[in-house]
């Protein structure tokens, strides 16, 4: 995930109400970010089959050499090929059927000629090799690439981190977030004999080098994946492991904490169990059995790497040790632990094609949060818990992004796609069907990459009524909708109706009582009148609305 847009909610928190008005300007977008964010015609004809990675960091000088061999099959006749490769990162050569390739750099892409064209339906395999100094991270993992640092006790401590920023800025790759290698990936890391690599997937060999001091650890991950989450992690690390009876078996559970840090790990990470069962309640079973589940710490806050993910939280509740909603309920669990493990279902098994629409990412993801508070500590309190870290939405600019042009858009896609969701859990106003429709976005769109629409079209099957409305509305504006109020003198009626809004906005709203649940189905300037129950009074509270959807109430005079 790009966690840089939690360090941007820090910062909003003291000034909200300043940044709440200010516009952002449009940006303008290069040829770079054309041939990064796009399906050009040099990415269209191939589709992706396996990756196998062999990579040597140097650990003094900071540079990497490696191969990378390449499997994938001709969708339509094709000869040119674009892989992408971040400078100051070099293409040394390239091999297909033992002959070499010419290839000509574009920036951060290189197109690779082959010497005829492919025939559709083959598949070929075609192996690079590479060498540099990738870019250091600058401030991991919101300003990512390789870490290069070391832990307490002066050992190396070395980690890659490049979701947004892209899996080519340490290994050449179609680095496009649309296609995944669907037959999996393997990644072979050498490192110092003292030190270990811990990567995506399950361990299938380790080999000593002993002339030279080394060792080279092989996983192996089964299933499909997306470019940023591979990644490579070396440290002195220690392991310990579990087992969990979960939907589709027992599921393997592998933690790799700093040697230095096993207690604390021992304890902390305890939490991923009643995680792994909340999620698989709400979401559907964890998405990838055959890599198993792993947790390892890093030298920088966390990520999503699939099958592996990271964590720097200091074995601490909350964000670092902070709760991010103000309320309480955010220091009962591991921010990192839940948050980054919701990936697992919303990023890893659903990827979107464009990272335009991260939102699915991060919106459902940090709804987990919510689902996982109610798992520990009643709906009450989750309900308190989203509502709570609504103060971190700026409204500053639409959540979905420019496409084809690699721009994830708004950073408001955590906390206010989080919203979105809860309102709309609560204009569909039963729990189990809600659930449902999260368990089957996983299922119909297990190890998948999406749109917007595609989810979109998934959720409309569960919620009763026509979604773009409200898509429009949160993800495409920054407008937060009001809905107007206008009791009667004698307060035996209630005009209402929506403002501030697209015309076309749709959301319906339930006022629940012990008697009946009423549906209210504002329309946008126009009113519509409702015939009052005692009862639906502590409901129609501006307060008690508010509370539920993601939208402002303004009562106006007495009519």
């Amino acid at each position: 995930m790009n966690l840089k847009s939690i360090f941007f909610a820090f910062l909003l928190l003291g000034a909200h109400s300043v940044f709440a008005q200010v516009e952002k300007k449009p940006k303008s977008f290069s040829h770079a970010d054309t041939l990064r964010g796009s399906i050009t015609a040099e990415r269209a004809w191939w589709n992706l089959l396996h990756y196998d990675l062999h990579v040597t960091p140097d650990l003094n000088s900071k540079t990497i050499s490696g191969q990378v061999d390449m499997q994938f099959q001709v969708l339509q006749k094709g000869k040119k090929m674009q892989i992408d490769l971040q400078e100051p990162l070099v293409l040394d050569s390239v091999l297909w059927n033992k002959e070499s390739l010419s290839f000509a750099r574009d920036g951060n892409a290189f197109l690779i000629a082959f010497k005829k064209d492919l025939k559709k339906g083959s598949q070929h395999q075609i192996t690079m090799y590479y060498h540099g100094k990738p870019r250091e991270a600058r401030n991991p993992p919101w300003d990512g690439g390789v870490t290069w640092t070391k832990d307490a006790a002066g050992n190396a401590f070395v980690s890659t981190s490049c979701q947004g920023l892209g899996a080519s800025v340490w290994w050449p790759c179609k680095d496009h977030q649309y296609d995944e290698p669907e037959q999996g990936v393997s990644v072979s890391i050498t490192t110092p004999d003292t030190l270990m690599d811990v990567s995506n997937g399950r361990l299938e060999w380790v080999h000593a080098n002993e002339q030279a001091h080394t060792k080279t650890w092989k996983w192996v991950v089964k299933n499909p994946i997306n470019n940023y989450s591979l990644s490579m992690n070396i440290g002195k690390y220690e392991h310990f492991s579990d087992t969990l009876q979960g939907e589709a078996g027992v599921l393997d559970l592998n933690f790799y904490p700093l040697s230095c840090h096993v207690a604390e790990a021992k304890i902390q990470f305890q939490q991923a169990k009643p995680m792994i069962r909340c999620f698989e309640y709400w979401l559907g079973k964890y998405p990838f059995y055959e890599d198993g589940y792993k947790l390892l710490e890093v030298p920088y806050l966390g990520m999503e790497h699939q099958s592996a993910v990271t964590y720097g939280n200091k074995f601490k509740n909350g964000y670092l040790g902070r709760d991010l909603s103000g309320t309480g309920w955010g220091l009962k669990w591991d921010f990192i632990i839940i948050h980054e493990s919701g990936h697992e279902w919303f990023g890893n098994n659903i990827t979107t094609k464009d990272i335009a629409d991260m939102w699915v990412h991060e919106g459902f993801t940090n709804y987990t949060e919510t689902l996982f508070t109610q798992w520990l500590s009643g709906k009450q309190a989750a309900y308190e818990y989203n509502y709570g870290i609504r103060k971190n939405i700026s409204n500053r600019e639409p959540i979905i992004g420019v496409y084809n042009v690699q721009n994830q858009g708004g950073n408001d896609m955590y906390y206010k796609g989080s919203n979105m969701i809860q309102t709309i859990r609560n204009s569909i106003n039963n729990d189990e069907q809600f659930r449902l429709m999260l368990r089957q976005l996983n299922k119909e769109f297990y190890h998948q990459t999406v749109t917007t629409i595609d989810i979109q079209s998934v959720m409309e099957k569960y919620t009763g009524y026509p979604l773009k409305p409200v898509f429009d509305q949160y993800l495409r504006k920054t407008e937060i909708p009001v809905l107007e109020l206008q009791y009667s003198k004698d307060q035996k009626k209630v005009n209402y109706r929506w403002t501030n809004c697209l015309a076309e906005f749709n959301l319906p709203l339930f006022v629940k009582t012990d008697k009946a649940d009423l549906k209210m189905e504002p329309i946008v300037g126009t009113w519509k009148t409702l015939d009052l129950l005692e009862e639906h009074k502590a409901f129609l509270n501006p307060a008690a609305i508010e509370f539920k959807y993601y939208i402002k109430v303004r009562e106006l005079p007495a009519n």
